[in-house]
């Protein structure tokens, strides 16, 4: 047993921490407070009875992961989340204790990222990190990814921009011109700063940082579409296939990782960005958190015409993106889907109008422009909008209230 994983092992709730999580669920309680016990007293008790408690720990992940599946994952109780997520990593730990063997720690990164992608861990950051960084160190397959490209920086071009646009604007220029008058805006000049403009330019940064994460991937140009479906794949398959330096296979597939939470689940790339002071401006009281989205992916991906219920600032890192806006009035001459789950999302093709099918598009206003590496949109709430890469492609958005 390492020095490293016996570290590791302080950073575990101990059963004190887990009464609240676990109040009202009997069968959790019994199993979290025996797994809790067991890897607390590691040093003096020895291993006795770790095989049965770790398969008793396997059985209660295995019982919330159905739970999680039962209806719609919103109405999920946020108990049931957490619980899941906490008897993840115990299991990481009950398998870690059976062998730190690469495959082992490769095995374990897989259950740490369905911790993260369907369970709670807010509360077990700091354990989150450590096992990310533990895991990531001497894995199976961290270091037999082939290499991949470094980017060259998009040259800036001069594009129509059918919105104002404003130059690094400050905080109450930001709120009168734009989240007060409710007003789409290309801002200049705002996220320069980033280290992320210039490192993720090397692909194989993001390789290392990220490569043996799992994550969503949207298979398919466009989420509306017939052929359109998701996946759960490593981070570094996406990246070989999508921008790797083989020629690409005809008929391969556009892969694209969309509206994912990528910087709670890899908080190194998260220290390449920082929130803008705009989505500070709220008006509420106590703003809400903001949600942080990532977009990757290669040129050609489409997020077809679409309003978000939240102010939305997204941030083009590298790569450029053609968009297209509408106004919120123009909601019923877009022809949204009838179906609940594309409610917000229009029937049209914005970039290939089809007046014929949908003879109300000719009274909706467009307005387009170009997002370049840099750039900021500011879009209000419920504002449609259509979006296609232009260029392999990174963007960050910042949603709140």
């Amino acid at each position: 047993m390492d020095s490293g994983f016996l570290e590791l092992t302080q950073l575990l709730p101990r059963w004190v921490d887990l009464e609240n999580v676990v109040r009202g669920e009997v069968e959790a309680r019994y199993i979290l407070k025996r797994a809790a016990d067991h890897l607390a007293n590691l040093g003096s008790g020895g291993d006795s009875g770790a095989e049965e408690t770790g398969y008793l720990v396997g059985a209660l992940v295995d019982r919330n992961w159905e739970r999680i599946h039962t209806g719609h994952f919103s109405q999920v109780p946020l108990a049931t989340r957490k619980i899941y997520a906490i008897a993840c990593c115990f299991k990481i730990f009950f398998r870690l204790l059976e062998s730190t063997s690469p495959a082992q720690k490769d095995a374990c990164s897989e259950i740490l990222d369905e911790a993260q992608l369907l369970g709670c861990m807010d509360d077990w950051c700091e354990l989150k990190v450590a096992l990310i960084d533990y895991l990531d160190k001497g894995g199976a397959v961290s270091s037999n990814s082939a290499p991949l490209p470094t980017l060259e920086p998009l040259t800036r071009v001069t594009s129509n921009c059918d919105i104002p646009q404003l130059d690094a604007p400050s905080l109450e220029e930001f709120q009168t011109k734009c989240f007060e008058a409710g007003q789409p805006t290309l801002l200049l000049n705002t996220i320069q700063h980033w280290p992320a403009l210039r490192k993720w330019l090397d692909l194989n940064y993001l390789l290392q940082v990220a490569g043996n994460r799992t994550v969503p991937i949207e298979i398919g140009s466009n989420y509306a579409s017939d052929e359109w479906s998701q996946q759960l794949v490593k981070i570094r398959d996406f990246l070989s296939r999508q921008f790797g330096k083989e020629p690409s296979k005809a008929g391969q597939n556009i892969e694209y990782l969309a509206q994912h939470e990528l910087f709670s689940q890899i908080p190194a790339l998260k220290e390449d960005i920082s929130i803008p002071d705009y989505c500070t401006i709220s008006n509420k009281d106590t703003p809400e958190a903001v949600d942080i989205k990532a977009w990757l992916g290669p040129a050609g991906t489409v997020s077809p015409m679409h309003y978000d219920p939240k102010h939305n600032l997204l941030c083009q890192v590298f790569g450029s993106k053609r968009i297209i806006l509408a106004a919120p009035a123009d909601t019923d001459n877009l022809y949204p889907h009838d179906s609940e789950f594309l409610a917000n999302t229009a029937r049209i093709d914005a970039a290939q109008l089809d007046p014929e099918t949908y003879p109300l598009v000719a009274k909706v206003k467009f307005y387009q422009l170009l997002l370049q590496p840099g750039d900021c949109l500011y879009m209000p709430p419920k504002w449609w909008h259509y979006v296609r890469s232009e260029a392999p492609s990174f963007s960050v958005s910042f949603w709140w209230e």
